[in-house]
């Protein structure tokens, strides 16, 4: 099948350059590419994965290093996978790829009760399958195809169901210390990336496992966001600078900020947190009265 060329509109060329321009800039913020990298590109056949390819074939031609891509798909052996799909759209981009054939779909079939939700065992499975295979490889960094709004619901996630202040970082080294895992849409909102896929009209593979398990905890975090949205234009926005404006002594993690550090003299404080600066006489006094002069 071949590949739809982009619209020659001015709409499209715009959501094109401002795609690829999110893409270069997450990638210089977070050091995600350097010269000589070897970087895999797990291909999930989604519209996610199917335009983080897309964007860094054209950064490769345009970046200021040279470094290597190689698409990588997983067949974990689900019941009317198109086999042939990726493979054949990957030699007419004339890109180097590799399949991992592996059946985790029995074992999750197997292991997760009917009607659970089969997410979290099938993707611990999919990762430690694709971080073998780059730890084998010379794979340098691993490029995933996450984007704005999965680093925001991941955060909302962990913050209602885990007690936990966490997201998706852009960058991360994998727990075993084998793998450097990059997110270059990290910039890039869903709704952008979906647009740019129904114009390159990509051969999608839908998920059939997890993908008609409609009341999964991340739908129902994707609508509340998506009403916030409607409401108040530009809330994600705002949201996602936040993940990248964390001041530590403002919340009460004492692993994070040294809590029992402080005194009423600030001794041994650092003066450049605004939490713990030692104050002017004028701003003890201002801070000993409220606003009607009350102290």
């Amino acid at each position: 099948m071949p590949l739809t060329p982009l619209p020659d509109s001015v709409s499209a060329r715009k959501l094109h350059k401002r795609l690829r321009r999110q893409a270069g800039q997450a990638i210089a913020d977070y050091g995600m590419i350097a010269d000589g990298d070897r970087v895999m590109v797990c291909m999930s056949g989604g519209k996610d994965s199917h335009v983080l390819l897309d964007l860094l074939l054209d950064l490769r031609e345009r970046a200021p290093v040279r470094f290597e891509l190689v698409a990588v798909n997983m067949d974990q052996k689900q019941p009317g996978f198109p086999e042939q799909t990726l493979p054949d759209y990957f030699r007419e981009r004339d890109v180097d790829w590799h399949v991992i054939e592996q059946d985790t779909y029995s074992t999750v079939t197997r292991v997760i009760p009917e009607g659970k939700t089969m997410c979290g065992l099938c993707s611990r499975l999919r990762r430690g399958a694709l971080y073998a295979w780059a730890a084998d490889n010379g794979i340098t960094k691993m490029a995933l195809g996450h984007h704005r709004d999965d680093l925001i619901e991941t955060f909302f996630l962990n913050l209602f169901h885990g007690g936990r202040l966490k997201a998706m970082p852009p960058k991360l080294r994998s727990d075993d210390g084998r793998n450097i895992v990059i997110r270059p849409l990290a910039y890039a909102c869903e709704a952008d990336i979906a647009k740019y896929a129904r114009l390159r009209d990509f051969p999608i593979i839908p998920c059939s496992l997890c993908g008609s398990q409609e009341n999964l905890q991340r739908q129902a975090v994707k609508r509340m966001l998506a009403e916030w949205d409607r409401d108040h234009p530009g809330r994600s926005d705002t949201i996602f600078a936040a993940l990248q404006n964390v001041a530590p002594s403002q919340l009460a993690d004492r692993s994070l900020f040294d809590f029992a550090a402080i005194d009423a003299t600030r001794a041994g404080a650092d003066e450049t947190d605004p939490a713990v600066q030692v104050d002017s006489p004028v701003q003890i006094r201002w801070m000993q009265h409220d606003g009607a002069g009350r102290t």
